[in-house]
């Protein structure tokens, strides 16, 4: 599947705007990117969460950079066939990274149909 970065960086923008209002409000210290690739050896992650997700922020948190959330554009249009695929994709993975920013984990995620 082949697509331009400016239009997969669209979709990204247009899952992020399906997310209610509630939640993105809630959300702190966070930035989401997109990269072409995964870091080496991890060609198959579609997207990643790296921070101190709201659950695990105590007293002392204060002072850190922005936790960073990453959507991949290869490894997801690698799995898809088409335009549509690749919409349901990009929202599903920004739900999922989104989800741990929020404190649920995998098997969580997995259990509820966002995994």
């Amino acid at each position: 599947m082949e697509m331009s970065r400016e239009r997969f960086e669209e979709l990204v923008g247009e899952a992020l705007d399906e997310v209610p209002e509630e939640l993105l409000g809630l959300m702190n210290n966070v930035v989401i990117l997109v990269e072409d690739d995964p870091p080496p050896g991890e060609s198959e992650l579609l997207g990643l969460y790296e921070g101190y997700a709201l659950t695990d922020r105590g007293w002392d948190y204060a002072g850190v950079l922005p936790d960073r959330i990453f959507i991949y554009r290869h490894p997801i249009l690698r799995i898809c066939d088409n335009d549509e695929d690749v919409i349901d994709e990009v929202a599903v993975t920004v739900v999922h990274e989104i989800a741990h920013h929020f404190g649920i984990d995998d098997a969580r995620l997995h259990a509820l149909g966002w995994g």
